[in-house]
């Protein structure tokens, strides 16, 4: 049975993305070298509201590469998948590609 998680308030669930080892001409990359800590965003909850209950958006949607902070989230696991849980205000920026 596939669980599926969904998420409250203005948390957002994230797939860390995992950096390639090597380019693809072959040339082996330092494990620092490419230390990009982003992910993918999974599911994103509702939002939170404000002092006079109005609902204040998630600021970012499924499927954004988002830039997430080296430590913090909340790990957690389905299935074989591994996941990360973090709220909207944690999340640093969004990746664009030009």
């Amino acid at each position: 049975m596939m669980k599926r998680l969904v998420p409250t308030f203005n948390r957002i669930l994230v797939k860390r993305v995992i950096q390639p080892a090597k380019t693809e001409s072959g040339i082996l990359l330092p494990e620092k070298s490419s230390s990009l800590n982003s992910g993918k965003v999974i599911a994103v909850g509702p939002g939170s509201r404000d002092k006079d209950g109005k609902l204040i958006p998630v600021s970012v949607k499924e499927g954004d590469t988002v830039l997430l902070p080296e430590y913090g989230g909340t790990q957690v696991k389905l299935g074989d998948n591994e996941y990360h849980l973090f709220r909207d205000e944690d999340v640093l920026g969004t990746l664009h590609e030009d």
